[in-house]
């Protein structure tokens, strides 16, 4: 048999290269990157795209119907719809004139908006946003309100616990402002001071209003003492407070012999600063002259019963001349 001629051989790469170029232009386009920026803006109204606001800036009393205009740009070539709500604290406040507006091609828009500072709303600032959708596209601007007023700051810790090692506590905002709560905390034992930590800022924020529940650690708690707990907390303003608890420790023993002994021991120690005032001093003592001195009585007299039993009758009888 003849070995197959080259031009057989080469058939094949060239049938695989052709069977390959129909499968993509069959394929569909790879769909293009979309990287830039939407064809449509939505910012404060006023100045131009360089020197635009960056955010919405009102400021007004409890009660007050503040007013601002947002901006809407279709850079398009086809009307643009867009949704307007306001989102966050400050966006619950807001109202648009339209809720939604249709802005024709290469055209701008500025739709009104209205801001009412509830009449309960604290001194203070309050943060939001003017949120516009439209065209698969979302877009925030961010609003800012200070409301102005009188300050009152006022913090309050409560519903202290010592448990083990842990202390627990509660700290309530009772004022207007906004607090950065400081704390510190000293215990003291039957013997002196066990904790003794100086005010230090926590981590945390408290809104008007805002309760928040913490823990303090306490890894070298006492295994045998009776102590009271004290914490006291700050804020700027004048705010302060201060609040305490008790608790017993007590070491945990398996026989009932050994925790009444342990019990005993804590009661020895409760005591022990009082006993402590009192050593040295002699106790009183009674005057000479208290009261008579306690005569002893007579032995009583040997002989016969019956003389023993009447020794005063005999001697009237003597006296009378009764003979014996």
């Amino acid at each position: 048999m003849s070995p197959p001629t080259p031009r057989r051989r080469r058939a094949l790469p060239v049938l695989t290269a052709a069977l390959a170029a129909l499968l993509c232009g069959l394929a569909p386009p790879a769909a293009a990157a979309d990287d830039g920026p939407p064809d449509w803006t939505a910012r404060p109204a006023g100045g131009t795209d360089r020197d635009a606001r960056p955010y919405v800036y009102l400021e007004g009393t409890p009660g007050t119907v503040l007013q601002d205009r947002l901006t809407v740009t279709n850079s398009g070539r086809a009307p643009l719809t867009v949704r307007l709500r306001g989102d966050g604290r400050a966006g619950g406040w807001i109202r648009f004139a339209e809720d939604t507006v249709t802005v024709p091609a290469r055209t701008r828009a500025d739709v009104p908006l209205a801001l009412t500072v509830p009449q309960d709303a604290v001194p203070g600032d309050t943060s939001g946003e003017a949120v516009a959708t439209g065209g698969g596209e979302e877009i925030r601007v961010p609003v800012r309100v200070r409301t102005v007023g009188p300050t009152l700051a006022a913090l309050g810790v409560e519903d202290v616990e010592v448990s083990g090692g842990t202390i627990r506590y509660a700290l309530v905002n009772r004022g207007n402002a906004i607090l950065r709560p400081r704390l510190a905390v000293r215990a003291e034992g039957v013997f002196g001071t066990l904790l003794d930590r100086p005010e230090r800022p926590l981590p945390l924020e408290l809104a008007p209003g805002r309760r928040v529940e913490r823990t303090e650690p306490w890894p070298d708690a006492p295994a045998l003492d009776a102590v009271t707990v004290r914490l006291r907390v700050t804020a700027s303003g004048g705010a302060r407070d201060e609040a305490e608890a008790s608790a017993t420790y007590v070491p945990v023993v398996p026989a009932v012999g050994g925790g009444l002994l342990v019990l005993g021991g804590l009661a020895a120690l409760a005591s022990g600063a009082y006993r402590r005032r009192r050593t040295g001093r002699a106790g009183p003592q009674p005057p000479p002259d208290a009261g008579p001195a306690v005569q002893p009585e007579p032995p009583e007299q040997a002989g016969p019963p019956e003389q023993a039993q009447l020794p005063v009758a005999t001697e009237p009888l003597l006296k009378a001349g009764a003979k014996t």
